[in-house]
């Protein structure tokens, strides 16, 4: 299995498990933006596209820092982001992740949070969600742009935080 755990700053925990995949880090690659933090690879997740090749890794890992980059409202560049995600991981690979609750202190009180991503954002990258929701509900149709797809395997809440898994679907 490998890994990449982005915005990893000094930790190294694998915080969000499920059945599928192994407990420990097999083969862990570390990404962050500051240096001090030890990471394998040095990289600003605005700057796309990522330095990696294409089905690279069985997951990512993005733990409180999906929140720090782009922009509230900036689609464009939310699914530009996904789509490297997507792109990076094997067919099968695991997104997993966890990000602030809306409605909780830490999303709106801290300065560095750019953005809000609630459980409903990740429908947005479902090709199967927009079947479902798109004439049917308000759900906006972002299939001409978005073309990536991940099934939505799960969503926990802990806390004032939530954790989602999502599988790239290709």
């Amino acid at each position: 299995m490998t890994e990449l755990l982005i915005g990893c700053g000094k930790n190294r925990e694998k915080r969000v498990k499920i059945e599928e995949i192994p407990e420990f880090w097999t083969d862990l690659t570390t990404l962050d933006i500051k240096e001090d933090c030890d990471a394998m690879v040095i990289h600003d997740l605005e700057d796309l596209p990522l330095p990696f090749d294409d089905d690279m890794f069985d997951e990512i890992h993005a733990y409180e820092v999906l929140e720090h980059t782009g922009k509230q409202g900036d689609w464009r560049f939310f699914f530009n982001q996904f789509y490297e995600f997507w792109r990076i991981l094997k067919p099968g690979g695991y997104m997993i992740g966890t990000c602030p609750m809306w409605d909780g202190v830490w999303a709106w009180s801290d300065p560095g949070h750019k953005r809000i991503l609630t459980k409903s954002t990740f429908l947005f990258l479902s090709q199967k969600e927009y079947k479902l929701q798109v004439g049917n509900t308000a759900m906006a149709d972002y299939r001409d742009y978005w073309d990536g797809d991940f099934d939505l395997c799960g969503m926990q809440e802990e806390d004032e935080c939530f954790g989602f898994v999502m599988k790239a679907v290709k």
